[in-house]
């Protein structure tokens, strides 16, 4: 079994396409299949199991040698940071995920003070959904990642880092900033801005349900999927709208105002996401304690 035949076999039961797989590996789609079938031969029996033209999926034994893969591709990882730590080399790669508005507004401070101290440490940052960001950890294609703690399943570990609450957006000067307790029949005479309609955007969900048991009727002017959009809008006057901020000040001089929503709304915490087998590297590591001592201090 060679290094490359691992390397692609692994793509392939990761992303389930040859194409996706070759371009991942940087070879062709005839390279890799070639690969897989020296793979059945030399294991004597077959891994893949083709379902039409297009779609595949692993047989028990596939998938038991995806297991043997995601195992050595991750020893040989951690023996290189191994490696680099005995030869003092404070080098890697570090490969994190969050939503937008977590990389936009909490890591401004915190990156470029992690990347003076570590500047050979090779970042990778993605931009991703809250469900993106646990399947990432899940597979492995990160070594943590930033969710809410009620949205990571249990399979996962979380760290606590910040409380935060959902709130109302509304612009400076709205009636509503009058009221000592805003309530949903308060909230449904005004057009609102809301996140689609989708199984993943689970306040919206949870905002409708309590509108229907109270019998209320409501009017979404805007859907958007962005916070950030939202807020442009609700700045405008278009609407009226909703976000779950963290304890501390918004970074932009923002013409918000925000009404504490935490009698319909339990607080929730943003947490570090990580896979329960899951040890860090030092340089890793070092990346959490300086988020957390930015918390706290």
């Amino acid at each position: 079994m060679e290094w490359q035949q691992i390397v692609g076999f692994h793509q392939l039961a990761k992303l389930g396409s040859f194409t996706k797989a070759a371009e991942a590996t940087f070879r062709t789609q005839s390279a890799l299949s070639q690969q897989i079938k020296a793979l059945e031969g030399e294991l004597a029996c077959p891994l893949l199991e083709r379902i039409g033209k297009k779609k595949m999926r692993l047989t028990a034994a596939g998938e038991r040698l995806q297991k043997f893969c995601e195992a050595v591709l991750q020893q040989h990882a951690d023996l290189q940071e191994e490696l680099n730590e005995i030869k003092g080399m404070r080098k890697g790669h570090l490969r994190l995920a969050a939503p937008f508005t977590t990389l936009y507004h909490l890591f401004r401070e915190l990156l470029p003070a992690y990347i003076r101290q570590f500047p050979h440490v090779q970042l990778s940052i993605l931009d991703r959904s809250q469900e993106s960001v646990m399947e990432l950890v899940r597979v492995g294609d990160i070594d943590f990642g930033l969710a809410l703690e009620s949205a990571v399943s249990k399979d996962l570990a979380t760290r606590r880092w910040r409380r935060v609450e959902k709130m109302l957006l509304t612009p400076p000067g709205h009636p509503l900033l009058g009221e000592k307790k805003v309530t949903l029949k308060e909230i449904a005479r005004y057009p609102l801005i809301l996140p689609p309609q989708s199984l993943k955007y689970t306040g919206r969900r949870t905002l409708e349900d309590h509108f229907r048991k109270l019998g209320l009727d409501y009017h979404v002017i805007m859907e958007s999927s962005n916070v950030e959009l939202s807020s442009l809008y609700v700045e405008m006057g278009l609407g009226i709208s909703f976000a779950t901020v963290a304890d501390l000040p918004l970074p932009d001089a923002r013409k918000l105002a925000f009404i504490p929503l935490d009698h319909y709304f339990p607080a929730d915490y943003l947490a570090v996401v990580l896979r329960r087998d899951k040890a860090l590297a030092p340089h890793k590591q070092a990346f959490i304690d300086l988020l957390f001592g930015e918390a706290l201090g």
